[in-house]
């Protein structure tokens, strides 16, 4: 085929499937997010029957089904009920919200009324504003409810896969071929999410000590944000940092609190990220810094804050697959890190000498 050809039938493929995600964006990030979940279970579950050899094989799966529901439903607790307390101390931070802006006139030399935070609400249009955030959890309801359906009908299609892959590859090279990527995807995805939770997890240990320390309210909250944010490759970091520094100028008048709290937010960020993370990661994350940043752009473009949390390990299980064919190799050489986009063979070798 001529190479302009090539080149044009690439760019409407391209066109055509990112339309395609696009306008289907709901039911997929839905359905983004109950993979993710439910690879998060099953892996889970597979290092449950590794490591307690006391607990029987088919027990494992449903252990590790209602450990993962009960922390996601604890962090919601928790969430809804740090709102609730923040809800009922905002006359507080109304007062100093209008400190805030009242210094920051003066400091600029801002002409004119200096304005109050009611006044600045009333600008935005508080019917719009509650009407765009009923919306919000009303989708976010429904959210909810789809991810838990489609994470039901994950369990017991994913046992048939392999009879399925069977009947369309049969027994030959190709089969192998096929059982050997999805392999790679599954591995580098449970260990993607097994390195991003271990790591967010002390990040947001040690970041609700130092806000403890330093008096920040609603200390245990802001880190459930941060924990969050983490899941996002290199914006997510800096988001927290920017996002609770903002929270102790809120709350403090004194310029040492503040200091204290953006500073010592920022050190564990990054510490732990840039000494023990990369460490940790290992093959699960093999992309360009650059391409991260620009799957971040991409997906969240088109799939929203879902699209943020999901770009890394998106374009991780697209790096894989397009590595499989030797027309489109040299892209996921583009997008690795290290000119390898497959994970480690002796990866998938332990894990799945693990799992027998």
């Amino acid at each position: 085929m001529d190479l302009s050809l090539r080149g044009a039938l690439w760019i409407v493929a391209a066109g055509v499937i990112a339309a395609g995600l696009y306008f289907l964006r709901e039911p997929l990030t839905q359905f983004a997010l109950a993979l993710l979940l439910w690879l998060a279970i099953d892996g889970l579950a597979e290092t449950l029957d590794r490591r307690l050899h006391f607990l029987p094989r088919l027990a494992a799966l449903p252990v590790a089904l209602v450990i993962v529901l009960a922390l996601l439903t604890l962090i919601g607790f928790v969430i809804v009920s740090n709102i609730n307390a923040m809800s009922q101390d905002f006359t507080a931070y109304e007062t100093r919200l209008n400190n805030v802006i009242a210094q920051i006139y003066m400091q600029f030399g801002i002409s004119g009324q200096i304005p109050t935070f009611y006044d600045l609400i009333a600008r935005l249009n508080p019917e719009d504003v509650a009407r765009q955030v009923g919306a919000s959890l009303r989708n976010l309801a429904s959210d909810i409810m789809f991810i838990l359906l489609y994470l039901a009908f994950l369990f017991p299609g994913a046992a048939l896969m392999t009879r399925k892959l069977d009947f369309i590859f049969g027994a030959g090279a190709e089969r192998e071929q096929a059982r050997t990527v999805f392999r790679r995807i599954r591995v580098s995805m449970e260990q993607y999410l097994w390195v991003q939770t271990v790591i967010s997890l002390i990040i947001t240990g040690l970041t609700y000590a130092t806000l403890l320390i330093v008096g920040l309210e609603n200390a245990l909250f802001w880190s459930f944000v941060i924990f969050f944010l983490n899941y996002i490759p290199t914006i997510g970091s800096i988001v927290a940092v920017v996002v609770v520094t903002a929270v102790a100028v809120v709350q403090f008048t004194s310029l040492p609190h503040i200091a204290a709290v953006a500073i010592g937010t920022g050190a564990w960020q990054f510490l732990i990220g840039n000494f023990i993370q990369p460490r940790m990661t290992g093959d699960s994350l093999n992309l360009s810094a650059v391409v991260v940043l620009l799957a971040l752009a991409i997906w969240g473009a088109m799939w929203g804050i879902a699209g943020a949390f999901l770009a890394a390990p998106l374009t991780v299980m697209l790096m894989i697959v397009l590595a499989q064919f030797p027309s489109t190799r040299w892209i996921a050489i583009l997008l690795s890190q290290d000119g390898k986009p497959t994970p480690d063979t002796r990866s998938l070798i332990t894990s799945e000498s693990g799992s027998n």
